[in-house]
């Protein structure tokens, strides 16, 4: 089976959705995922889209039920409405980068979202940012000053400039073998086609 591309931005209310489930997805299918980092918001930004503005609260209350509702078909929690939107967005996603580089992201995207969907701590902001990096052994004042550097800014660009030719205009995507999947409810569409694909 083809590797799945996880493409996913801390700050995006759906991918909460995605990162709670998709270990046991990949265990029961056998499916496996890179994670990949991107900045939503500079690629909807570029687009002129505003996916829930506080001006559309009609909108905004059916985000939150439907992640609710969605969440409970799926056996867990989600707290709503939770902090939002994040004020720390880009720094929750370069220490998202960093994690990719050194081999902990997934670890630290998932408890990244639980403490913002079941706790209501924002991502990317403390408490949940030092807790998390805590929680996963991670020494918190040497992530912070790596997630900092220039270096792991350029990586955070050029992960979002790779989303962008890829086709990628949400988050959570998936690509497999260049086909782009967006959205929670695609997620097994994607492991799917992994299958078909070879």
């Amino acid at each position: 089976m083809k590797e799945i591309e996880f493409w996913f931005s801390i700050g995006s209310t759906y991918t909460y959705l995605s990162v709670t489930r998709i270990a046991e997805v990949a265990r029961e299918t056998g499916a496996t995922f890179s994670w990949q980092p991107f900045s939503v918001r500079r690629i909807m930004r570029e687009m002129d889209n505003v996916p829930f503005p506080p001006s559309k609260q009609v909108k905004v209350d059916y985000m939150w039920r439907d992640i609710e509702r969605r969440a409970q078909d799926y056996g867990f929690t989600a707290k709503v409405p939770a902090p939002y939107p994040l004020g720390k967005f880009d720094l929750a996603n370069c220490v998202a980068v960093l994690a990719m580089q050194e081999g902990w992201c997934e670890d630290y995207v998932r408890a990244t979202y639980r403490r913002w969907f079941v706790d209501g701590q924002e991502a990317g902001s403390e408490p949940n940012l030092s807790q998390t990096l805590e929680e996963i052994g991670q020494n918190v004042a040497r992530v912070l000053e790596r997630a900092g550097d220039l270096d792991i800014e350029a990586a955070y660009v050029e992960q979002t400039d790779r989303a962008q030719r890829a086709g990628i205009f949400g988050s959570p995507s998936y690509i497999v073998d260049g086909e782009v999947f967006w959205g929670d409810d695609r997620l097994e569409d994607a492991v799917v086609w992994a299958k078909k694909s070879g």
